[in-house]
C-alpha cells in the first residue's frame, strides 16, 4: 500500500500517523495447526487457536512450537484467543459468540453474543482483500468474513485481549474495538479501527495495538479515546498478519497459512 492509498481510507484516520521502524519479521516456527487465527502470550507459553480441524486450542513453547497442551473447543471458525489467568476466551466467528473455556480441558464455561456482529459491509475507499504471499495459488479470493452457508447471516469477533478484569474484542463487521465487563456483558467503551479487517490485538503499556489484515499493518490506539497514535507497516512479501500478541518487547503474529512470526518492536 502506498501513501496515497493509505490516506484515502477516510476521516477515521489522522492525516499523518507516525510510522514506527521495526526489524523485519521472521518466521519462528510452523504452527502445529494448519490455520492459526489467534495468539495470546502467557508465562506458561504461547496460546493459539485454529480456525479449522476441530477449532483446537494449543499451548506451545516459544522456542520451537512444541505442543504443551491442546484440546478441541465448541466454537465455529475460531478467531482470537485470550487468557484471563484461569480460563480462555475464544471468538466463535461464525456463531457470532465469545466462548469462555477451561484452560486445562477446553470445557465450555460460558457463551455470549458478540457486540457489533453482523454482515461485513463494503465502504468506498476500502482496501482490497489481501491474501498471504505464502499461500499456495488457489484462484480464490481472500477471506472477507462472509459466511454464505450459515443459516443466520454474519460473523463475529476476531482479536481479543484481557486487561484489569475487562475483555477487549476487535469486531470486523462493525469495524470497532469493544471493552466489555465479562460479569454483566455490558459494553463500557468502543472505538473505530483503522480499516475494514481488524484482527489480532495486543497491549504495549497503556496502548492497544490493533492488527488490520487488509492494510497489512498494526495500529497503536489510545484506548481512552480510540485515537491512532502510531503504526507499523509490513512489507508486501511479509507473512500476512492475523492473530497477534505482544510479550517483552516482541510482537508475535500468525499467518493463517501455518506460520508463527515475530519482530522486535
Amino acid at each position: 500500500m502506498n501513501r496515497r492509498d493509505f490516506l484515502k481510507l477516510g476521516s477515521a484516520l489522522p492525516a499523518v500517523i507516525p510510522l514506527r521502524r521495526t526489524a523485519k519479521p521472521t518466521i519462528v516456527f510452523k504452527s502445529p495447526c494448519a490455520h492459526p487465527n489467534g495468539l495470546q502470550a502467557t508465562a506458561e507459553g504461547l496460546w493459539m487457536i485454529d480456525q479449522d480441524e476441530g477449532n483446537k486450542a494449543y499451548l506451545v513453547s516459544y522456542q520451537d512450537g512444541r505442543v504443551i497442551r491442546s484440546f478441541g473447543t465448541e466454537t465455529d471458525k475460531s478467531s482470537g484467543i485470550t487468557f484471563d489467568g484461569r480460563s480462555l476466551w475464544i471468538g466463535s466467528t461464525y456463531s457470532r459468540e465469545i466462548v469462555r473455556v477451561d484452560a486445562q480441558t477446553g470445557k465450555t464455561l460460558e457463551r455470549h453474543f458478540t457486540p457489533g456482529a453482523g454482515v461485513i459491509y463494503k465502504m468506498a475507499g476500502d482496501p482490497a482483500a489481501r491474501r498471504s504471499p505464502l499461500a499456495k495459488p488457489a484462484g480464490a479470493p481472500a477471506a472477507t468474513g462472509a459466511n454464505p452457508d450459515s443459516k443466520a447471516a454474519g460473523t463475529g469477533g476476531h482479536g481479543q485481549e484481557w486487561r484489569d478484569g475487562y475483555l477487549w474484542i476487535a469486531v470486523p463487521p462493525s469495524r470497532e474495538v469493544y471493552q466489555i465487563d465479562p460479569a454483566t456483558w455490558v459494553v463500557h467503551k468502543k472505538f473505530a479501527t483503522a480499516g475494514n479487517r481488524p484482527h489480532g490485538i495486543g497491549w504495549e503499556g497503556k496502548y492497544l495495538w490493533v492488527t488490520d489484515s487488509n492494510l497489512n499493518a498494526f495500529f497503536r490506539h489510545d484506548p481512552e479515546t480510540g485515537q491512532i497514535v502510531e503504526r507499523i507497516q509490513l512489507g508486501d512479501s511479509d507473512p500476512l498478519p492475523h492473530g497477534m500478541t505482544i510479550r517483552d518487547g516482541w510482537l508475535w503474529y500468525c499467518d493463517d497459512v501455518g506460520v508463527i512470526c515475530r519482530f522486535k518492536m
